[in-house]
């Protein structure tokens, strides 16, 4: 099994005519036609799971933080102890499901997930929330790490960067739906209430892929080895500088978006003075900007735009957003209400309709014989940076948007560098001409 990606990397625009997958993967892929609607709603709830489990709980943040008499930097490592869970849970389970197929690693992680956030419900202090938010993470991160990994088993090419795009208006529901659930459990209930419900969702999950979800990794896929093999798989993939670059690209803008997750129900409710409901409805507009690009990529851009120059044209709109952003929340603009920031994120959000898809897919593109290590590595980057991001955005308190502005312009810089530093689009162009 090879440990490293091909020396000639794949075309940003493969043919659709030309099969660049190996064959091995081609009777999957003609399942996969047969089966489309229903392997497209059970791998858009699994890659919904991460929002629904982070966003669902966003409106409650404030009362969990008067409830548990902690200040607002403890409660948000609440969602850092989930989405480092997140990370690290990939590492291990992604090699585990190359080696062992998908499903099964997949139904023992999502039922630890039930049981982490049952017990979450009754946490009575919040050291102890945070421990078992962090088991939850790890246990969840079987959905994000295999989802990913099937859509590599059964695509190739531009119909995996259409696949990842149509997932968007499953998963892109997520962030809609979850904070206007929260909210309204929030009316019956107190902040106990949400993980009520998550443990429910995760229950229905289970079974539906249990009953719905068949492998898609057939034993002479499989690789073969213990520990150190899958660190020499992983060690290949790192040492593929494209790879890489598509890796931290896609890293550092979910970093973007993650401080706006973790700082977005203080800025909104603590000091423009929105009430819960209204910070969910605000919430679900800017996911409604990201469900309608990722559609709009996934149908008219991919197949006829490069791939890189859309996410050329990504990376530069969060970049503008964040600029705005941090030059309005210090002032240069004078005082400003919510209307003017709520604009900001929304082309903010937007924008990640287009670089979240892509990135997935070109650096998946180069995988074929590691979909599991590499979707690993892809989603640990991603939550480990956004594990570092969610305290810094309320590092100066709850009365200032500032650091959650000037994280999301230091972390957008970075994505930015990385694709041109990295991935050297212009390269893979000239290579492919």
């Amino acid at each position: 099994m090879p440990e490293r990606a091909p020396a000639t990397a794949p075309s940003s625009e493969p043919s659709p005519e030309s099969p660049s997958a190996p064959t091995a993967a081609a009777a999957p892929l003609t399942a996969a036609r047969r089966t489309g609607l229903l392997v497209t709603f059970v791998l858009g709830g699994l890659t919904a799971l991460p929002p629904l489990s982070m966003d669902m709980y966003l409106p409650a943040l404030p009362q969990v933080t008067s409830v548990l008499h902690s200040p607002a930097a403890t409660v948000q490592l609440t969602l850092t102890a989930c989405l480092a869970g997140m990370a690290l849970g990939q590492l291990v389970i992604g090699p585990m499901s190359d080696k062992w197929g998908r499903r099964r690693p997949l139904l023992i992680g999502m039922a630890v997930y039930v049981l982490a956030t049952a017990i979450c419900a009754l946490a009575p202090t919040t050291e102890m929330l945070i421990g078992f938010r962090l088991l939850q993470g790890l246990a969840g991160a079987a959905a994000i790490v295999i989802a990913r990994a099937v859509v590599r088993d059964l695509y190739d090419g531009v119909e995996m960067a259409r696949f990842f795009s149509t997932l968007m208006l499953i998963s892109g529901s997520a962030p809609i739906i979850a904070p206007l659930i929260g909210g309204q459990v929030l009316r019956f209930a107190d902040w106990r209430g949400v993980f009520v419900v998550l443990t429910g969702v995760g229950l229905v999950l289970t079974l539906t892929v249990w009953r719905s979800l068949d492998e898609t990794l057939p034993p002479e896929r499989r690789q073969t080895g213990g520990l150190g093999a899958a660190l020499r798989t992983m060690r290949g993939l790192l040492g593929d500088r494209v790879f890489t670059g598509y890796t931290l690209t896609g890293g550092f803008a979910f970093a973007v978006l993650f401080s706006y997750i973790s700082a977005s129900p203080f800025v909104v409710q603590e000091i423009y003075g929105a009430s819960p409901q209204a910070f969910a409805l605000l919430f679900g507009v800017n996911s409604v900007g990201l469900i309608a690009v990722g559609q709009i990529n996934g149908k008219l851009l991919v197949g006829r735009v490069s791939l890189d120059k859309a996410l050329a044209v990504g990376l530069g709109t969060i970049t503008a957003a964040a600029v705005a952003l941090l030059l309005m929340s210090t002032g240069v603009f004078g005082e400003v209400g919510l209307v003017p920031i709520a604009a900001a994120l929304f082309v903010l959000m937007s924008a990640m309709g287009v670089v979240l898809p892509n990135t997935n897919a070109q650096a998946l593109m180069r995988t074929p014989h590691a979909a599991g290590s590499a979707s690993a590595l892809l989603g640990t980057s991603s939550f480990l940076v956004g594990a570092v991001a969610s305290p810094l955005v309320g590092i100066a308190g709850e009365d200032t948007a500032v650091p959650m502005a000037m994280v999301q312009l230091t972390c957008a810089f970075l994505s930015v560098t990385c694709f041109l530093v990295l991935c050297r689009p212009w390269q893979i162009r000239e290579a492919a001409a």
